[in-house]
């Protein structure tokens, strides 16, 4: 069961997302940066649950206050995507013992990275799977070119 957490009380939550999200698990790294927050709080390493145009849902050890802002780093291979965002919710799992994190992105240009991010490690496996039933290595240029050509206004319509 998933409980919603305010001022040390838990409740269940209701679904007020006004966007469609799609269960994603790309890693990702947060820090918050409010102020007021712990001061020389590290940056925490965890992955996406779920992804979509207003917002993420990421695992945490440790709860975030609503309207706390974190910076979130998305890796792929030699990039970095940082994503500026706002705490709307924070769910304690007690399944998992963690808890579920959900930001919306501060900025529009923050939603088009993790899109961007998104659309990388799709063709990224993408290029794997052509890789192996095409019996040799295709470069993620390659693979990028292809994967456009057939899904791109597929995965538009995912999100637009």
């Amino acid at each position: 069961m998933i409980k919603h957490i305010k001022n040390g009380d838990t409740f269940p939550i209701t679904e007020r997302r006004r966007f469609i999200r799609h269960p994603l698990c790309y890693p990702l790294t947060y820090n918050v940066i409010s102020p007021g927050a712990s001061k020389g709080r590290k940056e925490v390493r965890s992955k996406t649950i779920n992804v979509g145009l207003g917002g993420l849902l990421f695992a945490a050890k440790h709860p975030a206050k609503t309207g706390d802002m974190i910076k979130i780093k998305m890796p792929f291979e030699d990039k970095v995507f940082i994503i500026d965002s706002k705490v709307v919710t924070c769910t304690k799992n007690t399944e998992t013992n963690l808890y579920n994190i959900g930001v919306s992105f501060y900025r529009f240009k923050d939603a088009y990275k993790v899109k961007l991010v998104e659309q990388i490690y799709l063709i990224a496996e993408y290029r794997d799977l052509r890789s192996i039933q095409l019996g040799k290595e295709i470069s993620l240029e390659e693979a990028s070119r292809e994967w456009i050509r057939r899904y791109s206004e597929r995965f538009k319509n995912l999100y637009w």
